[in-house]
Order: C-alpha cells, then structure tokens, then sequence
C-alpha cells in the first residue's frame, strides 16, 4: 500500500475539514494492519463525539485508497489521533485478561459486552497469541450490532465433546455487565 498516498489522503481531508495537525505517520503492523498515527493539538475535534469524527475520516480513507488501488475488499487501516484507539485497544485487552481471571475461577464461560469486528479481532487475537491465556479460547457469537466475543476454557470442567460436531452453544454463557467495553468507537 502507497504510505505516501494515505499520508496526503488524510492531509488533505484534515485541511479541508480545518482540522489542524502536526504530522501523520503511517506504518505496517503484523496481521496486515495499516496505522495511521495523527499527532495534534486538537485531537478531540478529529476524534469527535465517541469518534464518529475519527471513524468517518477512516472510513473515507479507506475508500479512496480502495478506489485508487482497484482493490476487492477495503483494506485495514486503523487512523489513530494521539493514542486514542491504542488506549482502547490495550482497555479492551485489559478486560479481556480480567475476564479470563473469571473463566479460570468459576469454569463458565462469558460473554463480553457487544463490540465491532476490530475490537473482536483485538480481543481473538490477544488471547489466541497471549501464552498466559493459553488454556482459553474465544468465539464470536450473535448478529450484527449485538455480536459478542464469548471466552472459554479449551477444556470445560467436567465436560467432554460429542463429537466435534456439536453446537458450540450448549453452555450459555455468563452476561459480562458493566465491563468497560460500552464505548468503544471503532
């Protein structure tokens, strides 16, 4: 992906919306992950309220790179305004471990609170590649906007498959209440 393109992308769109910035800096993470860091001495009025502002700069830049690259599928790229989705990230992380300390105690299963794809895939991927948390697993399950991660022992106490076939809904899950993860933005 052109970084040079993505960098004058979002320059110009924060020009143009009279956001003003001090750089922008884009890298490649593992996984695929373009980042976009934005520093500014006015990070909340690009994030704006819950950061509507900030995902609809990213959705639009994601776009136009789309166009541009005549690409099938947009591609990932995470802008990020003075730390902002970092912080998320690591809080979603954080809870995810706080609520793999419950799983391990209790041996039920829970359910986090709904969250967008990116925050399930931060929340799989920590726990799938966290050495720590190895004897656990994750699955998503719901529709839609009430889609949710539930985390599970590997191996469930005094339970043996089936078959490998078998739902994997059996168990309901414990509802995590009051998690931390209501205002997640991306």
């Amino acid at each position: 992906m052109d970084k040079t393109f993505i960098q004058d992308t979002l320059g110009s769109l924060l020009k143009f919306l009279s956001f003003p910035f001090d750089s922008i800096a884009v890298t490649e993470e593992e996984g695929g992950i373009t980042r976009v860091d934005v520093v500014s001495n006015s990070a909340s009025r690009i994030i704006g309220w819950h950061g509507e502002t900030l995902n609809g700069l990213q959705h639009l830049v994601k776009s136009i790179v789309r166009t541009k690259e005549k690409l099938e599928k947009s591609p990932f790229i995470v802008i990020d305004v003075d730390g902002y989705r970092r912080m998320q990230e690591d809080k979603v992380r954080t809870i995810a471990e706080q609520k793999a300390d419950f799983v391990r105690r209790t041996g039920s299963r829970i359910a986090l609170a709904p969250m967008s794809p990116y925050f399930r895939r931060i929340v799989h991927l920590h726990i799938a590649n966290t050495p720590s948390l190895s004897d656990l697993t994750t699955e998503s399950v719901g529709e839609g906007d009430y889609r949710q991660i539930v985390l599970k022992l590997k191996h469930e106490k005094g339970r043996v498959p089936s078959s490998s076939t078998e739902p994997s809904e059996e168990l309901s899950p414990v509802m995590a209440k009051d998690d931390g993860l209501e205002n997640l933005d991306i």
